[in-house]
């Protein structure tokens, strides 16, 4: 997987943007993992470190840039602006629960694979065109898995 991405792809576009730090190009890596764990958080509120954990897997499996994968609406619900869980994109970075998905993110490529190969998700509250026409391959709290 590529993980590689520029500052300039890894700030955010939201409405009410927080006041950046500035990043050294030793950084970026840093800001990479930071956008994929807020969309993880996002996604999941760290609901258990079970289901942080296999999105994280489900987004090494899909063998793309992090940013890209980060930034990716049809990907991360939570990126829509019009997503109740876009706000939560914003969350503190002193957040344990955050921090959870952070030490996730950065310890992905050494979690099992408990998802089958999965490269596509949705939350159980919302299910998405694309998922009726494939079966789900697993189920981690209120995620559900499916293979392209």
């Amino acid at each position: 997987m590529n993980d590689s991405c520029t500052a300039d792809q890894a700030v955010f576009s939201c409405d009410k943007q927080p006041k950046l730090k500035i990043f050294t190009n030793a950084d970026v890596k840093s800001i990479c993992e930071s956008r994929l764990a807020r969309c993880i958080y996002a996604e999941t509120l760290s609901s258990s470190l079970h289901a942080v954990e296999q999105l994280c897997v489900m987004v090494r499996n899909t063998n793309r840039n992090l940013i890209e994968i980060a930034n990716d609406k049809s990907v991360f619900e939570s990126l829509n602006q019009n997503s109740p869980r876009h706000k939560y994109l914003l969350v503190n970075y002193e957040d344990p629960k955050f921090q959870i998905c952070l030490r996730a993110v950065q310890n992905m490529k050494n979690l099992p694979d408990k998802i089958m190969n999965a490269t596509r998700f949705h939350r159980a509250d919302i299910i998405p065109d694309w998922a009726t026409a494939i079966g789900s391959i697993a189920e981690t709290d209120d995620l559900l898995f499916y293979k392209d």
